[in-house]
């Protein structure tokens, strides 16, 4: 269920992106609201889940290379646990795409084209078939290379 953001909600979001160690005084200053209502609107993102954490950016250039070794062990020991893939999921978003033929906008449902692992988007059926019959030759070999790799390629 997607929430309703006002001004507020977003430059408290804005702020703690730019910096997530701030306190609640600091972001307060910087967009003119009260310290007691940033709190309870940093609370409200938290328990809505818009808010999951707040986590570290490292400068690991200031960091020894025993350091970094271990961090970067623990890190991706971390990742492994969690074996996710990252994906963010946004609902109701529209995107502006171009006829990768012709280059024209896109206005209603897109004519797609899929082969080995890519997709190509065309405004109508000629573009795509124009497409087709130009890279025709381009489109075999890149099928044949993607259909090799994944035969050679270890089953896990």
């Amino acid at each position: 269920m997607p929430y309703d953001l006002d001004d507020t909600d977003l430059l408290i979001l804005k702020s703690l992106q730019e910096d997530g160690r701030k306190s609640f005084r600091q972001i307060s200053r910087e967009i003119k609201v009260s310290p007691p209502t940033i709190k309870a609107r940093y609370e409200r993102l938290v328990n809505i889940g818009l808010i999951k954490s707040i986590k570290p950016d490292i400068d690991l250039s200031k960091i020894d290379k025993r350091g970094k070794d271990q961090l970067t062990e623990d890190i991706i020991q971390n990742l492994k646990e969690q074996k996710k893939h990252f994906h963010v999921k946004i609902d109701n978003l529209k995107v502006k795409i171009k006829c990768k033929f012709c280059g024209g906008p896109i206005n209603n449902k897109p004519k797609v084209f899929k082969f080995a692992n890519f997709e190509r988007f065309f405004c109508c059926v000629t573009c795509r078939k124009d497409y087709r019959q130009k890279y025709g030759g381009r489109i075999q070999s890149v099928i044949e290379q993607y259909n090799e790799q994944r035969r050679t390629k270890p089953s896990r």
